[in-house]
């Protein structure tokens, strides 16, 4: 398979008045294109940093950090946000959704700020991803007339609307009920097996741990296993 991800040798180091705290660790892995990883561990354990230097949000103190054959480490803060736009997408907790846009205009978003997609082929663009989320019914809604799974499933169409090689995950499922969770990862899967794209999560949530592929777990900075989920 191919390797999309490489971090080799990773530290992050805070610094908090006088004292150095490390996030991260000498952190070595490697991630595949079309898998869904999980980075899973308790809370300080480095899991956000983690996914934050994937994704060319932060950077390390010491590494190298390799993502959609570029090494970001090398990137200036204008050329950060490029690469994000081109090749990455990204799920938050709280969801992030604009309250004072509709359903369409939350998915549309990034087609205007950072792909100047023409009107027309945005239309065509987010009425697609909100078929695929099952969403179309509600595209004239606000975020605060959904429920917390509609939500969800509009932040993951809208992670999706620049074709990103990537999505990062950051507890996608927190704010979630059971169902409303599962409906979410199922979503994902199905998504990740019709496009090829990478799903790396940042999660507590037992629910995504069942249904990755690979999971890394943190302690302290530093990634204390990393195994292979067979089903069946």
């Amino acid at each position: 398979m191919e390797t999309i991800i490489k971090l080799l040798n990773i530290r992050k180091v805070y610094r908090a008045g006088e004292v150095d705290v490390p996030a991260l660790k000498d952190v070595t892995v490697d991630i595949q294109k079309g898998t869904f990883v999980s980075f899973v561990g308790p809370s300080g354990s480095g899991k956000t940093t983690l996914l934050n230097i994937i994704g060319a949000l932060d950077t390390p103190t010491k590494g190298t950090v390799t993502v959609a054959d570029t090494n970001i480490g090398l990137l200036n803060s204008k050329e950060r946000a490029m690469f994000r736009g081109e090749n990455l997408g990204f799920i938050f907790q709280d969801f992030n959704l604009m309250p004072v846009f509709t359903v369409f205009e939350n998915i549309e978003y990034p087609l205007i700020m950072v792909k100047k997609t023409p009107k027309e082929r945005r239309k065509e663009i987010v009425h697609s991803l909100l078929s695929k989320v099952n969403m179309l019914d509600q595209k004239d809604k606000f975020p605060d007339q959904l429920s917390g799974g509609q939500k969800q499933r509009v932040a993951v169409a809208r992670a999706l609307t620049t074709s990103p090689r990537i999505v990062l995950a950051d507890e996608p499922t927190a704010n979630l009920d059971h169902e409303s969770a599962y409906m979410v990862i199922n979503l994902m899967k199905k998504l990740r097996d019709e496009s090829g794209v990478t799903f790396i999560f940042s999660t507590h949530d037992t629910k995504i741990v069942g249904e990755v592929d690979i999971i890394h777990t943190l302690e302290d900075g530093i990634i204390q296993k990393s195994e292979e989920v067979k089903y069946g």
